[in-house]
């Protein structure tokens, strides 16, 4: 939540503008005017690392949200219909799921173009798969209980029954599901950037602010440390938020760990 509050006031707490260079302050350590120091262009860590916090969030929010929506979509009518298109479905989200997401979003970035529209589609574009079984599985469950099956004897369509009745009994899982791959996007776009496929500079990612530390690494080593460290707690957070709703939700889980 710290980290949410950060991305979205960080034109409020950023002390300094984080494309503003000042070469007279350049490759400066953490002091009481710059809290992070300042990079070799002088400009201030802190101020980058909390607009790199915007960027971050929003990728993966943007990303994840359209992935959660087009994934679930496809598994509810694969499990929900059955036969020649649940297979022919879940035949197409295997071959996406054959490729690592970090190389298959690596590909598609390098094939539409570093920007940050086809940066949120390739990074979707990877977890749809994920959805895509997760609601199949849902709905593959639900379709036989009992209230299904009374929805059916008192005329619902199949829409209403699908959409109406168990998309919010199998909501819960995928909301774990969403809390995982948020996690999952975030490294997947530092990763990017990080090769030289993300935003183009002097836009501040974390992950391209790793990259450009790594330039300086033995001088000035925090400029590669604060990033990767905002990296490491967001990832690990949006993990233990998911773990701790998949407790939640089933509690045999945590009982069996």
């Amino acid at each position: 939540m710290a980290l949410v509050l950060c991305a979205i006031f960080a034109p409020l707490i950023a002390p300094y503008d984080p494309n503003a260079q000042n070469i007279i302050v350049y490759l400066m350590p953490p002091s009481g005017e710059n809290l992070l120091g300042t990079d070799q262009f002088g400009r201030d860590v802190l101020s980058r690392l909390l607009y790199g916090a915007r960027y971050s969030l929003t990728i993966g929010f943007l990303a994840i949200a359209a992935a959660l929506i087009i994934g679930s979509f496809i598994g509810m009518i694969a499990g929900y219909v059955g036969g020649r298109t649940d297979i022919i479905l879940m035949q197409i989200m295997d071959v996406v799921l054959a490729f690592p997401s970090l190389i298959l979003g690596l590909a598609l970035v390098a094939l539409m173009g570093a920007t940050l529209t086809n940066i949120v589609i390739a990074i979707a574009f990877t977890a749809i798969p994920a959805f895509a079984r997760i609601a199949r599985a849902g709905v593959l469950t639900q379709r036989d209980r009992e209230y299904v099956q009374a929805c059916h004897a008192m005329g619902f369509s199949n829409t209403r029954i699908l959409f109406g009745h168990i998309l919010p009994a199998i909501l819960p899982e995928i909301m774990v599901m969403t809390s995982l791959w948020m996690a999952t996007a975030v490294r997947t776009e530092a990763s990017l950037a990080f090769i030289g496929l993300g935003l183009a500079p002097p836009t501040p990612t974390w992950g391209g602010m790793v990259r450009e530390g790594f330039d300086n690494i033995l001088s000035s080593f925090h400029l590669a440390l604060y990033p990767s460290l905002a990296i490491l707690v967001l990832v690990l957070a949006l993990n233990l938020i998911g773990d701790g709703l998949r407790d939640v939700i089933d509690p045999r889980l945590k009982d069996a760990s």
